[in-house]
């Protein structure tokens, strides 16, 4: 790419993306173990087909059909009933995520966040030439009101971009920290809760925030609870006029008529698709409890992946655990790493694999420290 009149930001960038390696367990991208049923994936293969009969036109653009069935299952999954006009889709929540900051960011305007978080949002900023800044997060993940008001009252963001749960620490932000937030925002707030249905009990959604907020955006995605994430169906419920910004900058029938098709099956059956999302709940509870008696520092999750450390050398106890036929994933702050809640059976291949590691010098621990949330740190979904 050196001979080509690349933007300068581009210079020297990596593409985005995980390690795609063949190994017996795949714990590193925080996939949902557990495929759609088979009468599931039939029904979804005869919508698709259904579809495809009609390929020769484009498909719905507005697709008012999705976004209702959008809006009943967040009534039933969250107690928040809105109208589908308050609600938008595109392929996964990165997509969405894009539209957002190709909405209301821009050149001359900032996007603020907190970090460690999702990777992905320094490059939704930088791509649509949006200035980046990151705050920190305290040594427990969590946010802090006060810093958080502070920051925002500093910079002036005309985004702000929080998550709940975090990615790749899985800390879920009380409404507090929301609200505080939301009450000296001057441009949008957006909560990404990508996984927010592996929550546990108590712990409230954005979306009950947002008929007090117009300019509140919540998004979500069906790759995790929903086992879609080969779909790429991601989704935002906000203001009718926040929706209607996101139409503007979309590009013309985004969202594939065999997308919708999908997308819909999967929603009518929704009961049944969500049905495992307790077991890998407690499977990862379970986890945190296992890791904890192990002597590890381990991050409260209400996510289907588990953040622990410290190790010494990270990079040796991943190479160790990927020797051994377990890739996880290496990210987050120095001496952390993650691990996606699996089936019971992958769940138990990482923890002999770790238990062995852990007893070679690969597994040397080292003492909690603070001051070690490097902002720049990458991690994935």
């Amino acid at each position: 790419m050196a001979d080509l009149p690349l933007r300068e930001e581009l210079r020297g960038a990596e593409p985005y993306g995980a390690p795609q390696l063949d190994v017996p367990v795949l714990l590193n991208v925080n996939e949902n173990p557990v495929p759609p049923s088979e009468a599931v994936a039939r029904e979804m293969g005869e919508a698709v087909a259904a579809a495809a009969r009609g390929l020769n036109r484009y498909p719905d653009r507005e697709f008012l059909d999705l976004r209702a069935d959008l809006a009943d299952f967040l009534a039933l999954e969250s107690g928040v009933r809105l109208p589908p006009e308050q609600l938008w889709a595109a392929n996964g929540s990165n997509e969405v995520m894009l539209q957002l900051l190709q909405a209301f960011g821009g050149h001359g305007r900032t996007a603020v966040s907190f970090a460690p978080t999702y990777s992905m949002y320094p490059e939704y900023a930088r791509d649509t030439g949006t200035r980046w800044v990151a705050g920190h997060r305290r040594e427990d993940f969590t946010v802090d009101p006060a810093a958080a008001v502070a920051l925002v009252e500093a910079e002036q963001p005309s985004v702000v971009l929080l998550t709940s749960p975090n990615n790749p620490t899985g800390t879920a932000l009380p409404a507090d920290v929301v609200e505080a937030v939301c009450e000296v925002a001057p441009g949008v707030v957006v909560v990404d809760e990508a996984y927010a249905e592996f929550r546990r009990a108590g712990v409230p959604s954005a979306l009950e925030l947002l008929e007090r907020y117009p300019r509140l955006a919540v998004s979500r995605t069906m790759s995790k609870a929903f086992s879609l994430a080969g779909a790429r169906v991601g989704y935002l419920a906000s203001s009718p006029a926040v929706v209607d910004a996101l139409r503007v900058v979309r590009l013309p029938y985004h969202l594939s008529g065999v997308t919708q098709a999908v997308a819909r099956v999967a929603l009518r059956h929704s009961e049944e698709l969500l049905r495992g999302v307790a077991a890998l709940r407690a499977e990862r509870d379970d986890l945190v409890a296992w890791l904890r008696g192990l002597g590890l520092e381990v991050a409260d999750s209400d996510a289907n992946f588990v953040l622990f450390g410290r190790l010494a050398d990270r990079h040796a106890a991943w190479q160790g655990l990927l020797d051994r036929g377990v890739l996880i994933r290496e990210t987050g702050p120095p001496g952390w790493l993650r691990v996606s809640v699996g089936t019971p059976e992958e769940t138990a291949a990482f923890r002999e694999a770790l238990g062995e590691v852990l007893a070679t010098p690969a597994g040397a621990r080292e003492p909690s420290r603070s001051g070690d949330h490097d902002p720049s740190t990458r991690s994935t979904r």
